[in-house]
């Protein structure tokens, strides 16, 4: 089962494992740090609550357990609408923290578990290798892990990690690597499975078929950072590749009805359409 969290209350519809969305939005966020566009201006006098950096969080009820996807900057609202989802006997951290990458977006909320913040005990991080040796070797990280605030579980690209009711697999996706490797993750539970993507450069660079990717999920949640090309005008959107949106709904387009279903867009930049919900690129995905 899949719902959206976008209040931190018990989802009436729950059953035993659980794929909760506490974030959609791009690294940065909305409103955007030092954006004076239309966009962003009225939002910050007036943030709206459902716009989240992208992280994902799962409930195994079956095992009284949590897991999160990304360690975001709005990691302790996504905390604890994820304990909030789960019930009063769940823990106020994850028992287990997924990470893609090294981009400010997907890690810098592991600062909140640390000696200024909560002082979290042994909370496990699970990230593939060069991802691991940088927070092992670069401070403030490094201090989470001398004080064993987190404790570090490598990841293999391809190989399953079995956690309790889930199955996790990484799957190494080219995009900016200046620190560490990226990737996205096959979470499979009891009866579906989902494939979450929220970085990529183009679907032509992987070495794997997305369609064929598809084909094997329930759910594919998929890099949607930029509507179109037209987006950003001034910047050379060939320094910052993603997936347009536009290009994966053609990609996709030969597609029955049924396997489109499964995609959901995310990881929106502030700055696109889609996330106005009446916007004719909203109702064009639609």
């Amino acid at each position: 089962m899949i719902v959206a969290a976008l209040r931190p209350v018990p989802h009436p519809g729950a059953t035993s494992v659980t794929l909760v969305i506490l974030g959609t939005l791009q690294d940065g966020g909305s409103p955007h740090a030092g954006c004076r566009r239309d966009c962003c201006r009225k939002l910050f006098a007036d943030p709206p609550p459902d716009r989240k950096v992208v992280c994902l969080g799962v409930i195994d009820r079956l095992n009284q357990r949590t897991v999160m996807f990304e360690a975001t900057p709005d990691m302790p609202v996504q905390m604890k609408m994820l304990k909030s989802m789960a019930g009063d006997s769940a823990r106020e951290t994850p028992d287990a923290i997924f990470l893609t990458h090294a981009h400010i977006g997907h890690y810098t909320g592991l600062m909140y578990l640390g000696k200024e913040a909560m002082d979290a005990k042994a909370v496990p991080v699970h990230a593939m290798p060069k991802m691991k040796t940088y927070l092992e070797s670069n401070g403030p990280w490094s201090q989470l892990v001398t004080r064993n605030n987190i404790v570090l579980r490598e990841l293999r690209d391809g190989e399953p990690v079995r956690l309790g009711a889930l199955e996790v697999t990484p799957l190494r996706v080219p995009h900016r690597d200046e620190y560490s490797e990226t990737v996205g993750y096959r979470i499979r539970g009891p009866k579906k499975t989902a494939l979450f993507i929220p970085d990529i450069d183009k679907w032509e660079k992987w070495d794997k078929d997305i369609i064929a990717q598809l084909r094997t999920c329930d759910y594919v949640l998929i890099d949607a950072t930029f509507y179109d090309a037209q987006e950003l005008p001034g910047r050379t959107m060939s320094e910052i590749p993603h997936p347009f949106i536009v290009e994966s709904m053609a990609l996709f387009d030969s597609l029955p009805a049924s396997e489109k279903a499964k995609v959901r867009f995310i990881h929106l930049n502030h700055t696109n359409p889609a996330l106005l919900p009446e916007s004719a690129a909203s109702l064009e995905i639609r």
